[in-house]
């Protein structure tokens, strides 16, 4: 199970309110882990990580599948204000680009 555990999307940030740091999963979005170092914070949220996947095999739930383990089609769709859609539109003409080639190097 450990090299599950190490397939997941871990980030560290600082809580200002708590005074700690503070280890999440971006798979697991309802667990985190508060502690006095970065490191011990890491630690903290694979431990729970670990424990919840030990927890769902257990009851036959489905783990989520790791991010870096799904394919992306490179396709969205975003809405905006007609307004802002028309500034977009052109910024593109006037550049020459397609729209999509233009939020696409804006979002980048």
């Amino acid at each position: 199970m450990t090299k599950n555990i190490d397939r997941y999307t871990y980030r560290l940030t600082w809580s200002d309110e708590d005074r700690e740091h503070v280890g999440l999963c971006a798979e697991f979005p309802s667990l985190s882990w508060l502690d006095s170092s970065p490191e011990k914070a890491l630690s903290g949220i694979r431990k729970l990580v670990r424990a919840a996947l030990k927890e769902m095999t257990k009851s036959g739930e489905e783990p989520p599948e790791p991010y870096a383990a799904k394919n992306y089609s490179g396709r969205f769709l975003v809405r905006v204000p007609p307004d802002v859609h028309r500034m977009l539109a052109l910024q593109a003409a006037e550049s020459g680009v397609s729209l999509n080639r233009l939020v696409s190097s804006k979002l980048s």
